[in-house]
């Protein structure tokens, strides 16, 4: 994910930082989205609704959740911005130093408008699809420990999940990387995991096509992510970034075969 592959089996990939909350943010969100828009995201939009909260032992109490979307006019990309995170993410992947730097172009924007404290958490997570061509299978893309059990049946649908404690720096030394693969059959891909939708984007057509006659896919959700109090130093949390997205890189080495990755290159 160093370098962009000419055929690239990422369709969806998202940088996360989470900051200490800020209950005014829908006063400021005006002066975010215009400088936002001046550096390539003029689109615009508001999510609103109601939640249920639990206040004063078991009652429960609505809750307005609001939430604001800056999107490129192509919609491959955008933020995510609510009153306790920045969310970057794009259907266009391009490289990891391209994809964290506007992360932290969002970040810097919020920062410098509302005076934030620290940084909670930083996540990165990419979905990378698995489409074999005619008369290959799945098995050709990802390696044994990820297709699921042998059965005499018919599988239809697999799904493995492995957790890992990750060694990162320089802000938070621990990191907690999930990787899940989901295999099935049928006309066309699953894109997204119950847990994510890419709000205001469009995926890629070669992603969203539906075939005439059941084929094999999969799809590979990597998950990394720190937690602990980061201060405001841009160059710092860069470098925290980018190693996460080395762990990453490592574990997608591991998840994926050799011809998966001449294909891909």
């Amino acid at each position: 994910m160093s370098e962009r592959m000419s055929n690239a089996p990422v369709y969806y990939a998202l940088a996360q930082a989470c900051f200490n909350p800020v209950a005014a943010m829908a006063t400021y969100i005006n002066q975010i989205q215009d400088r936002l828009r001046r550096e390539g995201y003029p689109l615009f939009e508001k999510q609103e609704w109601m939640q249920l909260t639990m206040q004063g032992g078991s009652q429960a109490q609505p809750q307005r959740i609001e939430r604001w979307l800056m999107i490129r006019s192509n919609r491959s990309a955008g933020f995510v911005i609510d009153t306790s995170a920045i969310t970057y993410h794009t259907t266009d992947y391009q490289t990891h130093k391209e994809f964290i730097s506007e992360l932290l172009r969002g970040l810097r924007a919020v920062h410098e408008t509302v005076s934030l404290d620290h940084v909670s958490r930083l996540g990165l997570r990419y979905l990378d699809a698995v489409l074999p061509q005619r008369g290959e299978t799945v098995k050709q893309y990802l390696t044994g420990g990820v297709h699921g059990i042998n059965s005499d049946a018919v599988c239809t649908q697999t799904m493995t999940e492995s957790l890992f404690t990750t060694k990162t720096g320089p802000l938070v030394d621990e990191g907690n990387l999930v990787v899940r693969t989901y295999c099935r059959e049928s006309t066309r891909l699953g894109l997204f995991p119950p847990d994510i939708r890419p709000e205001g984007l469009v995926v890629a057509p070669k992603f969203t096509s539906e075939y005439k006659d059941v084929r094999e896919h999969a799809v590979i959700d990597t998950d990394h992510f720190v937690f602990g109090q980061m201060p405001l130093d841009m160059a710092e949390l860069e470098k925290q970034l980018l190693s996460l997205c080395d762990a990453i890189e490592s574990v997608f080495e591991a998840v994926t075969t050799n011809h998966a990755r001449d294909v891909w290159k």
